[in-house]
Formats: structure tokens, C-alpha cells, sequence
């Protein structure tokens, strides 16, 4: 039911609701009974009557009746993921124990034990995978992953839940659209990814982008159909010559142009700082082939990466093998990028129909074509081991730990060898280290170094796919904590704090006696208050951080912390105090502390989180919000606002990484913003590449001082042969002025890039 309000409503449906209702649900008969699945569609009626009559009367905030959610949840499960009855009835009563007086009891004595498990897998991590504090979060998450490997249907019915809610978003407030599209780019898409369903993956994409920036959601689309004709005649020209080539070799298939998604093309816009116009690898060409023996398609994939090689030029360094090892989700097929008859790169996909199935189905799909029981889970084995490992610290910062969950989900993969040719698949940016703690914990401990490739190199070296790596190790090493620096893998990281602990445990609890006895000395409650706010005064990450550094003697407790501790301490009887002091005390008599804190609840509740924020300020730049220090962004950015301790309104821009971990952690705090007046001026920051020329710095400098009447701030222009670089910092109004120069630095000759940074 998350990102969805409900409402009771005495009114029961009208007759054309009921019509509405039962086609939604034949529907979903209908594409189940076209399945290949054991057709049990009594348990199905049986489980649409028991929802419909449970969520009776119960309605979406989009006012439509609310079994339409669960009917639309079970039609994603089953036709777009390809789940059978057993997920078809779980998606139909996924809400009916949280939202009702149902209980799973009555679940499993209606509909047998299995789909009860799974209704009450989804039942525990209801309302969305984060909570409004941190913590809650983070242990909201391990419940979906501890779930995720028990069964996995969980969490791919959970998916098609989330995919619902996302294309029904347009009904919910602002600050919630925000707060739903964040957490679903940050980690229901990584997570649809890692599980294969790569058309959710890419809708999920899509639809988050289109929630937090639709001006640009819109302009790209529009671009995309503006240009469709001319891609359409690029490919046929393209494609001419090798489906004729194809259709000589006698093979049954089907050949398309797939065009990047709107969020894809916008991602390389921003990544590479380039407009629509220079995204020129708009689609890529997959072609698909019928085979009915799988001992084949190996063969037949090359067969035409050989037929399309014939006629275009091979980039050598994209051709990517996934038929031999494939990816840790399933995926199997064929990459190669040739130079089309455009002079444009391609890349052009090569599938069997049954790679294809598995490629945009995911994990569901391997139970079409398993061999043998359990076939699909050992395909699972490997990924959720590593997602165990996360699981394994026991007391991980929230924030980190969902950092490295996301980490291990959109990673991209490689291949290494060990010196026996056994092939380990690790995530992108993996060190000898990481590879040294994959083999086991002890190796990783006492790793001195490493052999790529038979070249020495030291722990820290990241490795590339295809590496041949050997781990070298002496008995007199023992792990560092600067090593978590050195580590991709969520294995290598969990194993390395594991033996930290081990080796600094008798440091550990010396820094434990020593802060228990200061406590008790100088008479301060010994509690979870005391120790978080030591532990904030010192930057400690974790308590045992904190023990360690206390019993190494890296600091010492003195009266400054007494003195805080105390103050903290004595917080709710002052609260208290104040509260028998306002009935009692004249009326001139303050306290300031008091008066402070409670100020800033005050603050915090009286902003409306309903309504759109409308930032403003002045010319010297103050006004009714802030902006935050990790992005710097300015006036007319897509911007979201978030409202802190001391409730101030703290503006991100949208994509900053630390707004998006604030929309997937602390949710109700977010805010939808709009700019309304800002009289002030800010600092951008330009970046400007081009061919060195005489005269070229002269007419720059005079474009922006001059015409554009522009304050410089900084200015750091270097050249390397035949290309120049140059750095700018100035005072802009608003983000559209920095759009003005940019493209007027573009026109000037030479200059082949400028953008802001």
C-alpha cells in the first residue's frame, strides 16, 4: 500500500465501478490462463473475492476503489514479471493483514501456507522500505533483504507494487511525489537491476525523472519524438544490409531499434556536460532469434557477429561476452559496436528469444525454461550471499550501510581469474583487497600486495575484467582501518570491520571501563543519550570507534564534555522547569535555552508540507532558506527543500547524492520547492574546453566581462599542446544566465565545450 492514502467511504461502489472492477480482474485471467503456468484458477477466484470483500468500501486518494490496487499489483506479478498463482493470490491479498482485521492465521487457513508466508514477507515491510528516522530505515531494509532470501517472490512482488504506485504518483502531494520518486531511484531501480527486470528498471527510471524534474522530462521527450524520423531512416539504412544477410543464412528473427529511455539520454547529458544534439548513441539495434536448442545460440550468436562484422567497422573495446559468463542476474547475450553507414557508433545486441525473455523478465523468467527444480535459485545463490555479508555488521551507520547496498545492487560487474583459472565476478572498481577477503577473511588480514597479470602490484590496485590476480601474504601483516578505503565489495568490508573488532576488542573494552567510570564519577546518568552526544562531540562513526579511540588515548574526556554531558542530561527538566516557570514567572524573565529549543519545534511544525515553498531573498541574500554547502546550487535549479534540526529550510539541488540518500531516508521532511524572488548573486562555477588559437582567451574574457557584463571571480586557464582549459568562477543571478554564457561561449571559435561544473 505504500506512497497511497486511503479513505472509508460509506458509499459503495457504483455499478460502473463493479464493471470496471471485474474486467480489471478477468484481465488478469486472461493473461494468466495465456501462460504457461498450471492453470489453478479456482485459489484465484477464490483470493479476488476474499481482497474485494476485505477492502470493501476503502478507497485511493485518486478517489477510484482500492482493490483496483491489488488487481493492478497482480496483473504487473504476473504478466509483466511472469509470476504464477501462488504470487497472483499473495499480490491480490498483499494489503488485506496490513489495512483490515484479517490476520496472516486467516490468510494461510484460507489459502494454505505458502501464500500466507509470502503476504506476511510483504506485510513486514509495508509502508515503504524507509521510515522517518535512519535507523528505522535501515532495519526496515534488512527485514526486505532477510525476506528477499527466504523467498524471492517477496521482494518481485513487492517491485510490481512499487511500479503501481509510481505510474499512479500524479494523485499524490508534491513533497510526496519527491519522497516516493527518491527512494525509487535510489533503490528500488538499482534493485529491479540486479533482480534483471530491466523494462522496470528503466520505467522506474523514468518515472522518478519525470516526478523530480519535469520541465526536463518533457523537453527530452519532445526532442526524442521531434527526431524520431531521421533515427528511423539512419537504422533502415543501417539495417539493410545485414537483414539481408541474415535472412541468406536462412535463421527466424526479428531486428529493432531500441531508443535509450528519456532518464538514460538526460544521465549522459549531465555526466558528459553535452547537450541532446552530441548524445549520439540515441538507440542501439537488437536483434533476437528463435532457437529451440540451447546448445546452439552460442554458435548462432556468432554466426551473426560475424555477418554484421563483414559489412561494418568493429570497435574493438565494446564487444562485451555475456553468453559465456553471464552477468550475476541472468543476463545472456552478444554486445558489439560497429561504425554505422552515418559514421555514428552502434551498438547492436545479439539474443536468443529465450535470452531476451530472461533479459527483460528477470529471474521469474528462468522458471519458463528451468531444467530442474531449484534451477532458478542457483542462479540467485551468489548475489544474495552478498547480500547476507551486508547483513553480517552488526551495527552499521544507516546512511553507510544503504550507500553500500546500493553500491553492491547497480554496480557494474567484472571478471577476474585466480592463478587456478577460477573466474570471480566482483563488482566494478574491485582492488586486490577485495579479492584477497572474497577468497577467505584470513587471506584478506595479512594481504602485503598482489600479482596482476604477474605484474607486483600494491592491495589498493583496482582491478579491470579479465585480470589474472594473486594475492600475496606475510603472518606479520594485520588489517588497517584505512583499508575500507581500498574496498568495493559489501564481502570484503563487513570482513574487514569483523577482524578490526577482533583485533582492537581488549582496547576496546579498556575505552568501555574508562567512560563508565568517568561517567559514574562525575555523576551522569549513564545512557544512549550520553553516549550519542559523546560520540558526535569526538566524530566517532560508531561506539566502538569511539571505546577504541578512548582506550588508545587518541582523546581524553575532560571538563568540556562534563560540562556538555551535563547540559544534555538536564535538557527534559529544564523543559519541565520552563513549563512551571511560564505559570509562575513575570513575564520579562527569559530562558534562552529553552526559548531556543522550543522556538525550532515551532519552527518545523508550522511549515506546510502540503504546499509547494516558495524560496525567496534579498540582495544581500538572506531569506526564508539556505542553501546547502555538498552542491552549491543557485536560482533556478531544480531544487528540493529539506527541513532540519533546528527547522531551517536547507535547499539541495535534485541529483545531488546527499539529497537523495535525505528523500530515502527522511522522507516527510522533504519539501517541494519553486523559485519566487531572489535579488541576490551567486557563484558558478564554468568549466570551458577548447583548441588553442592566438587571440582565443582575448575574445573570452571580452564575452564575459564585456557583452555579458558578468562578475569574474576566478579565472585558471592551462593548455596541454594543442588544447586549452579553463576554469571560471563568477556571480550569476540565477541558473539561466549560466545558461546564456555557455552558449554563447560555444559559438565562439575553437570552443568545444562549456559547462557548468
Amino acid at each position: 500500500m505504500e506512497g497511497t492514502t486511503m479513505s472509508k467511504n460509506n458509499n459503495f461502489t457504483t455499478e460502473a465501478e463493479d464493471r470496471q472492477i471485474e474486467e480489471a480482474f478477468q484481465d488478469v485471467l486472461n493473461g494468466y490462463l495465456k501462460s504457461n503456468h498450471r492453470k489453478k484458477v479456482e485459489i484465484i477466484e477464490r483470493a479476488f473475492k476474499f481482497a474485494k470483500e476485505a477492502h470493501k468500501g476503502i478507497r485511493r486518494r485518486s478517489g477510484e476503489p482500492y482493490i483496483l490496487h491489488p488487481i493492478a499489483v497482480a496483473k504487473i506479478a504476473s504478466q509483466e514479471i511472469g509470476l504464477g498463482s501462488t504470487s497472483i493470490c499473495a499480490a491480490l491479498l498483499h494489503d488485506v493483514v496490513e489495512d483490515t482485521d484479517y490476520t496472516v492465521e486467516d490468510i494461510e487457513q484460507n489459502f494454505g501456507k505458502k501464500i500466507a508466508q509470502l503476504v506476511e514477507g510483504l506485510t513486514k515491510i509495508s509502508g515503504g522500505i524507509f521510515g522517518d528516522k535512519a535507523s528505522a530505515q535501515a532495519e526496515n531494509f534488512r527485514k526486505l533483504l532477510l525476506t528477499m532470501s527466504e523467498d524471492i517472490r517477496v521482494v518481485l512482488i513487492k517491485m510490481a507494487d512499487r511500479l503501481h504506485n509510481m505510474r499512479t504518483l500524479g494523485s499524490m502531494a508534491p513533497n510526496k511525489q519527491y519522497k516516493i520518486a527518491g527512494e525509487t531511484l535510489y533503490i528500488y531501480a538499482p534493485l529491479a537491476h540486479r533482480l534483471g527486470l530491466f523494462e522496470i528498471k528503466t520505467e522506474l527510471e523514468n518515472l522518478s525523472f519525470k516526478y523530480e524534474h519535469p520541465d526536463a522530462f518533457k523537453r527530452i521527450s519532445a526532442k526524442i519524438e521531434a527526431t524520431e524520423k531521421q533515427r528511423t531512416d539512419i537504422y533502415n539504412n543501417f539495417a539493410a544490409p545485414v537483414l539481408a544477410k541474415l535472412d541468406a543464412m536462412g535463421l527466424k528473427y526479428t531486428a529493432k531499434a531500441r531508443v535509450k529511455s528519456v532518464y538514460s539520454i538526460w544521465n549522459k547529458m549531465e555526466t558528459k556536460h553535452i547537450p541532446f544534439e552530441e548524445v549520439y548513441d540515441l538507440y542501439a539495434a537488437r536483434i533476437v532469434f528463435d532457437c529451440d536448442d540451447p546448445a546452439q545460440e552460442k554458435g548462432i550468436c556468432w554466426q551473426i557477429y560475424s555477418a554484421i562484422t563483414d559489412i561494418y567497422r568493429l570497435h574493438p573495446d565494446r564487444t562485451r561476452d555475456w553468453i559465456s559468463n553471464p552477468k550475476a542476474n541472468g543476463y545472456q547475450a552478444l554486445h558489439l559496436t560497429v561504425m554505422g553507414p552515418d559514421g555514428n557508433w552502434i551498438e547492436v545486441q545479439i539474443r536468443s528469444r529465450r535470452m531476451d525473455e530472461i533479459a527483460e523478465k528477470g529471474f521469474a523468467a528462468h522458471w519458463k525454461y528451468k531444467v530442474g527444480e531449484g534451477d532458478e535459485e542457483s542462479e540467485l545463490n551468489a548475489w544474495l550471499h552478498t547480500i547476507k555479508d551486508i547483513l553480517d555488521d552488526p551495527e552499521p551507520n544507516a546512511l553507510d550501510f544503504l550507500d553500500t547496498l546500493k553500491l553492491n545492487l547497480f554496480s557494474s560487474e567484472i571478471v577476474v581469474f585466480t592463478p587456478k583459472g577460477e573466474l570471480l565476478t566482483l563488482p566494478m572498481d574491485s582492488t586486490v583487497l577485495d579479492v584477497a577477503f572474497n577468497l577467505h577473511t584470513q587471506i584478506g588480514c595479512h594481504c602485503i600486495a598482489g600479482k596482476v597479470n604477474h605484474k607486483l602490484v600494491p592491495l589498493s590496485q583496482k582491478l579491470n575484467s579479465g585480470d589474472q590476480v594473486e594475492v600475496l601474504t606475510s603472518q606479520s601483516q594485520t588489517p588497517k582501518p584505512e583499508w575500507i578505503d581500498f574496498l568495493a565489495t559489501a564481502k570484503g568490508k563487513t570482513r574487514l570491520r569483523a577482524s578490526l573488532r577482533k583485533l582492537h576488542q581488549p582496547v576496546i573494552a579498556t575505552g568501555r571501563e574508562i567512560f563508565e567510570k568517568f561517567l559514574k564519577e562525575n555523576e551522569i546518568a549513564d545512557d544512549n543519550v550520553a553516549i550519542t552526544k559523546v560520540m558526535g562531540l569526538f566524530k566517532a562513526g560508531s561506539r566502538e570507534e569511539f571505546y577504541y579511540r578512548l582506550g588508545n588515548q587518541e582523546i581524553v574526556l575532560n571538563d568540556y564534555v562534563i560540562k556538555t554531558l551535563r547540559k544534555q542530561s538536564s535538557a527534559t527538566k529544564r523543559l519541565l522547569a520552563r513549563l512551571l516557570w511560564r505559570s509562575s514567572a513575570s513575564e520579562n524573565e527569559t530562558d534562552p535555552q529553552a526559548e531556543a529549543e522550543a522556538e525550532a519545534a515551532a519552527k518545523r511544525a508550522s511549515i506546510n508540507r502540503k504546499e509547494t515553498y516558495l524560496l525567496k531573498c534579498d540582495e544581500s541574500g538572506e531569506g526564508n532558506f539556505r542553501f546547502s554547502d555538498c552542491c552549491n546550487p543557485i536560482p533556478g535549479d531544480d531544487v528540493l527543500g529539506f527541513i532540519d534540526d533546528n527547522g531551517d529550510v536547507v535547499v539541495h539541488s535534485l541529483d545531488c547524492p546527499r539529497a537523495r540518500a535525505l528523500k530515502a531516508s527522511f522522507g516527510p521532511r522533504i519539501l517541494s520547492t519553486r523559485w519566487e524572488s531572489c535579488e541576490a548573486r551567486f557563484l558558478a562555477n564554468i568549466h570551458i574546453e577548447g583548441v588553442d588559437r592566438h587571440g582565443i582567451l582575448h575574445e573570452l574574457i571580452s564575452l564575459i566581462s564585456t557583452h555579458l557584463s558578468l562578475d569574474i571571480r576566478s579565472l585558471d586557464i592551462r593548455t596541454e599542446k594543442e588544447v586549452f582549459f579553463c576554469d571560471l568562477s563568477l556571480l550569476v543571478s540565477d541558473a539561466a544566465g549560466v545558461n546564456e554564457l555557455c552558449a554563447k561561449v560555444k559559438k565562439i571559435s575553437g570552443v568545444q565545450k562549456a559547462a557548468r561544473v
